[in-house]
């Protein structure tokens, strides 16, 4: 047995509407939202009462999704609200654009912070991280070539 694609990777948030709309400037489409509760949604997560709200975002190639969600029962939990990139657990979500700079800067009006700052790897790619909703880590790559 083979795994045949990867579908998305989900991200829990607190504020559904502004990482909706952060995710929307990186020029993702939105392609399904809504509740979703009941017993199928429990048994999937292993909680009782799951009553959650998401959203599907989907990156310009057609390949790559994002799952957002929002709970609105049980309350989510957090740990460290601003770990660094050496956290053991998913920490970042990389995303290939066009122009990093202009990208950065349509993002900080959502409230991306810059984490460093772009940096230039040989002649291949600039690359940077900052902090987007919910202290998510996104990557930026730019190729060069």
């Amino acid at each position: 047995m083979t795994i045949k694609r990867m579908d998305h990777v989900g991200v829990v948030v607190d504020d559904l509407k502004a990482a909706t709309a952060f995710f929307l400037e990186l020029v993702m489409e939105l392609v399904g939202e809504g509740p979703a509760e009941g017993p199928w949604v429990d048994s999937v997560v292993g909680l009782d009462d799951v009553r959650v709200d998401v959203a599907f975002l989907r990156t310009p190639d057609g390949h790559g999704q994002i799952e957002l969600t929002k709970f609105r029962t049980p309350t989510a939990s957090t740990t460290e609200p601003n770990a660094p990139a050496n956290t053991l657990g998913i920490r970042r979500i990389m995303f290939c654009v066009d122009d990093i700079e202009d990208t950065v800067a349509r993002l900080q009006p959502h409230g991306a912070k810059l984490i460093g700052e772009i940096a230039q790897y040989e002649n291949t790619y600039r690359l940077c991280y900052l902090r987007g909703p919910q202290q998510i880590i996104i990557s930026l790559s730019e190729e060069l070539t």
